[in-house]
């Protein structure tokens, strides 16, 4: 009876053999494919300064005079005055991320998106200019600007982005005039041209 049993039991698992690795992998979803690029390396900037736009009305900019830019501000007066910011550096499509501003006392987070811009795809987002997201620029002191993935950039300190928001949250898009204005102490007038 043992002897019948046991050759049942062969019998059964002679018929249908266990399962091998090779079945398995059949039942297995594929490997996602990685959709992020590479992360960049922390641009140099040490030599860095913002300036004005040559191309672009109320836009400063911001990156080693003679490259291309590594961050843009742009002020937008139409509706309810915005700043909308741009990290010049590739964005994978679909992809979104927050750009912090660190620094002079204060932490800025602005919701960021890939979008085109021309003919590639860069970091870019806004808020509205009353928003204390932008405060991190107002102050005298370098500060980082950083997107996960895009490197981290300092911002060496200047005067030019307090004044930029300042106009904007005014309504007013900053041109060379008010920049002069802006700078001069009261009671004191720009030279005649």
């Amino acid at each position: 009876m043992r002897t019948f049993a046991l050759l049942t039991l062969l019998f059964l698992a002679a018929c249908k053999p266990p399962p091998t690795d090779a079945d398995m992998l059949r039942d297995m979803p594929e490997a996602a494919t990685a959709f992020a690029s590479a992360p960049l390396s922390s641009p140099e900037t040490e030599s860095a300064v913002w300036a004005m736009s040559t191309r672009v009305q109320g836009r400063i900019l911001y990156g080693i005079p003679g490259n291309p830019a590594l961050l843009l501000l742009d002020c937008d007066t139409s509706n309810q005055p915005t700043i909308q910011i741009t990290r010049t550096a590739a964005a994978d499509e679909g992809a979104g991320a927050l750009l912090a501003l660190v620094g002079n006392g204060h932490i800025g987070r602005v919701k960021v998106d890939a979008s085109e811009v021309g003919d590639q795809r860069f970091w870019v987002g806004d808020a509205p200019a009353s928003d204390e997201v932008w405060e991190p620029l107002t102050g005298p002191r370098d500060l980082i600007a950083t997107v996960p993935g895009a490197g981290m950039v300092t911002l060496n300190p200047s005067a030019l982005p307090g004044s930029m928001i300042a106009s904007c949250r005014a309504g007013q898009v900053l041109d060379t005039e008010t920049l002069i204005t802006a700078a001069q102490p009261e009671g004191e007038t720009s030279p005649a041209p």
